[in-house]
């Protein structure tokens, strides 16, 4: 197309076809000198970007002084933005390198949660130099509001994780402070007395949901841990054997516990489906929660709020075995599968009231028996075991 002079310097027009409309309309473009180079750029249309020879000589005089860029020139700069932002090690960022590097590390798909719902909106956007201790501060404050001490402390956790794997592969320098978690006394510890086992079993029994019932039941039965019902398969229950193999435990490799007559009657009562899995979600996938279910079953049972369906189902487990005195803290370390007796301990005093009842039976024994010799002070002991 013919170059048609305007009355600017530098500036001039071809005559294209207009956008949006019929007929022709001014297409402009400016010439100017930088670097020792001549340079021709388009600046925009007569129609379409309201352009005119005096916008155009604003345009130039910019390109001359170094206020604007040229096109080319502003796309290469935007792209080289867009690569820096992509390799800037925000915390974000890192944590996308983070899973590339541990794609198998166990409780990923938790971790992942907890930064998308406590870590990102916060910090996602900020390289590890520029978080302040109020910007921690901030986290507890606002969490504090509706969530655990613990899920706290396991956010800020993470956080923490994530900023030395990028300080140990050199994409950042750290915090400026010292990055300490809070204190949590997790030493929550739900019971249940007969009157509440025995409501809990008939609101159980009554419920809709046979399902979530019969989850709650392998709970109480066998102390599994909510996740750990979630994704159980029927290939790794043996009831021959009569154990139950637990893949991927919290806090360790896998571990067997054994099923008892009443965890073995619930098994053998229900029906397999296509799912592998003995409680499947939707579509016959991994279940994930057990909806609103639970929550009634708790609420119809009359059982306090705060009493956690699943997770207080397997404390309940707990109490049961160490209140009877006849089994000892290893033995109930195993049967829960903690990895430490120090998480075994917070039912140890249960033990101890069973153990000082059960000595406390001397007393009813001599009792008895000065009864019944009527002031005799020896004790016959013969023959008892």
């Amino acid at each position: 197309m013919k170059r048609i002079k305007t009355d600017k310097p530098g500036v001039f027009f071809r005559l294209g076809q207009r956008i949006g409309g019929s007929g022709k309309e001014k297409i402009y473009y400016v010439i100017f000198k930088k670097d020792g180079k001549f340079r021709e750029e388009k600046v925009g249309r007569q129609y379409a970007d309201q352009m005119s020879p005096a916008r155009a000589a604003i345009v130039r005089s910019d390109y001359i002084e170094g206020r604007r860029l040229p096109a080319k020139e502003e796309r290469e700069k935007r792209l080289a933005e867009k690569k820096a932002e992509r390799n800037k090690p925000t915390i974000s960022n890192l944590w996308k390198e983070y899973k590339v590097v541990n794609p198998h590390l166990k409780g990923m798909v938790t971790d992942q949660n907890r930064f998308q719902n406590h870590i990102e909106p916060l910090f996602g956007e900020k390289i590890p130099e520029e978080i302040q201790p109020l910007d921690i501060d901030r986290l507890r404050l606002k969490k504090l509001k509706d969530k655990a001490p613990a899920t706290i402390r396991n956010s800020i956790e993470l956080l923490r994780r994530i900023i030395n794997f990028g300080i140990k592969r050199n994409r950042c320098i750290g915090l400026a402070f010292k990055l300490e978690l809070p204190k949590v006394n997790n030493e929550t510890t739900e019971d249940l007395t007969q009157s509440q086992l025995e409501q809990l079993l008939e609101s159980i029994e009554k419920d809709e949901n046979i399902d979530v019932g019969n989850m709650m039941l392998i709970a109480l039965y066998t102390g599994m841990r909510r996740g750990e019902i979630f994704k159980l398969q029927w290939k790794y229950i043996n009831l021959k054997t009569g154990f139950i193999l637990l893949k991927d435990p919290k806090g360790g490799p896998d571990q067997k516990i054994p099923i008892n007559d009443m965890a073995k009657d619930l098994l053998n009562s229900i029906i397999k489906s296509k799912s592998p899995y003995v409680f499947p979600g939707l579509n016959g996938r991994k279940r994930t929660d057990t909806g609103k279910a639970a929550r009634r079953i708790r609420d119809n049972a009359g059982l306090p709020k705060d009493f956690r369906p699943m997770h207080g189902l397997r404390h309940a487990y707990a109490s049961m075995l160490a209140s009877s005195g006849k089994v000892d803290m290893y033995v109930l370390q195993k049967l829960m599968t903690h990895k430490s007796p120090k998480m075994t301990q917070r039912y140890a005093h249960l033990r101890d009231e069973a153990l000082k009842d059960g000595a406390g039976q001397i007393d009813a024994i001599f009792n008895q028996q000065k009864n019944v010799g009527q002031g005799k002070k020896v004790v016959n002991m013969k023959g008892k075991r």
